[in-house]
């Protein structure tokens, strides 16, 4: 399998093993009997991860996954330090211009559906592909200044970009040897991108005289950088060498139901991670949207200075992904996500009760480094909850709907900051975490799924 090596514990003699050409190890058991040509693993195989660094080939892989990530943290980043140009430039209210908030969700549910259809006709070069060149449309019409409304339509094609890479990354790193470890850089990746994106923006448009969408020029330069490199990296990933290493079921021969997405709504689980990363990716967005806003009306502070602030939290999120991906292991996937989400209301609190710009900077940034991790955890704890043929489908679902959340949840505050004052942030986002946190722990003591061993 491209995924796994499946070492058979069958006492019997093994066939000759074979190498394929990313330096995966094929090793079957002897067929049961004469003539017997199923090669389907037995209940007491064991699955040995691929390693990121297992060959030339899988480092390129993961580092244009995470070039992939890099991508995404920069675009959803520029949202908040471009918001009060993007009021200033088509002279539109904060519930209006608000939309570009919530138009990338049509694009993130049309992802969850397709997801695994692309999986399934073209393989990971079809995500490889797909995801970059929604990425570089977007992005280069975007940087051409266009009416509201097709800016509007253009955020749609940046969630559907981002939507099928999401998915499709996600469970392809949770398939490696050390998946938590490699998640966080994948998503620490993420992080840099979201830190860098809104210091070159606001600094290219208050100190350079920059327009805010000549910011676009470069996020269409590493589009097509990723285009390029993901395509290259993943192109003899076709969809008939997914399909064979990734059939259905045990005994299957190869076969796959064409709804796998509904199947994995049947698990308790994919709703329960969907629902809570719905609301994380709504904290997240929503802080990352509209801290500029607040820090620069509520807090008093400059544009640079706001713009800063929102660079912090983004860089607390990044080390968070970087430094915590290696403690979550040793904690307890599950356990850990509680300990963190505990930590960030502490923090929302202080950001909220203490009215001084510069502790509402250093308490956002920390909140951001607690809050880093627990997208990859999520994603380690769903893999090992469900049977691996529905990965794709289930964490497409539940990453369309954390992108859903950092859609609506930014246009909701954005139409209430509209009547209500953007003070409304902090509340909204404390009742967001108490809510993610009880419905994280009825995880607990959920079984994991034991039809697999991964080492």
């Amino acid at each position: 399998m491209a995924e796994t090596e499946t070492i058979s514990t069958n006492p019997n003699l093994p066939r000759p093993p074979s190498i394929s050409s990313d330096n995966t190890i094929h090793v079957a058991s002897v067929p049961a009997g004469p003539g017997s040509e199923d090669d389907t693993p037995p209940l007491h195989a064991v699955n040995v991860a691929l390693r990121w660094n297992g060959s030339k080939t899988m480092i390129w892989r993961v580092l244009a996954t995470f070039w992939c990530a890099l991508v995404m943290g920069s675009n959803d980043a520029a949202y908040g330090a471009i918001i009060p140009y993007l009021e200033v430039s088509y002279d539109k209210s904060y519930t209006i211009i608000s939309l570009v908030f919530l138009s990338p969700f049509l694009g993130y549910t049309v992802s969850a559906v397709v997801s695994n259809l692309i999986h399934q006709r073209f393989g990971r070069r079809g995500v490889a592909f797909i995801g970059p060149a929604c990425h570089l449309l977007a992005f280069a019409v975007i940087s051409s200044n266009p009416p509201f409304p097709v800016l509007v339509i253009m955020y749609i094609f940046v969630g559907l970009g981002s939507g099928i890479q999401n998915a499709g990354w996600n469970v392809w790193i949770s398939s490696l040897a050390n998946s938590h470890e490699v998640l966080g850089c994948f998503h620490g990746f993420y992080g840099v991108g979201a830190t860098v994106s809104p210091l070159i923006a606001t600094t290219l448009i208050t100190k350079a005289g920059w327009h805010w969408n000549s910011c676009y020029y470069l996020l269409m330069g590493a589009a097509a950088l990723e285009l390029v490199n993901a395509t290259s990296a993943f192109w003899t990933e076709t969809g008939s060498k997914y399909r064979q290493d990734n059939p259905s079921s045990p005994g299957s021969n190869g076969s796959r139901s064409p709804n796998q997405t509904r199947l994995s709504l049947t698990y308790r689980v994919t709703w329960i991670c969907a629902i809570f990363l719905f609301l994380y990716g709504g904290c997240e967005v929503a802080i990352g949207g509209w801290i500029v806003v607040f820090m620069t009306s509520i807090r008093h502070g400059t544009p640079f200075a706001s713009g800063m602030a929102e660079t912090g939290f983004w860089l607390g999120i990044t080390l968070g992904r970087f430094i915590l991906g290696f403690v979550s292991p040793r904690i307890g996937e599950r356990l850990s996500i509680i300990v963190y989400i505990v930590l960030a209301i502490v923090l929302e609190l202080i950001f909220w009760l203490v009215p001084k710009f510069i502790v509402s900077a250093v308490a956002v940034a920390l909140v951001g480094f607690f809050l880093g991790t627990i997208f990859p955890g999520v994603v380690v704890v769903a893999t090992r909850m469900l049977p691996k043929h529905l990965h794709v489908a289930a964490i497409g679902f539940a990453a369309a709907f954390s992108m859903g959340g950092g859609a609506v949840f930014p246009f909701m505050i954005g139409a209430i900051a509209q009547a209500k004052g953007v003070a409304v942030l902090q509340p909204i986002l404390l009742a967001m975490l108490a809510v993610a946190l009880m419905i994280w722990g009825t995880l607990l003591r959920a079984p994991l799924h034991q039809s697999q061993h991964q080492v």
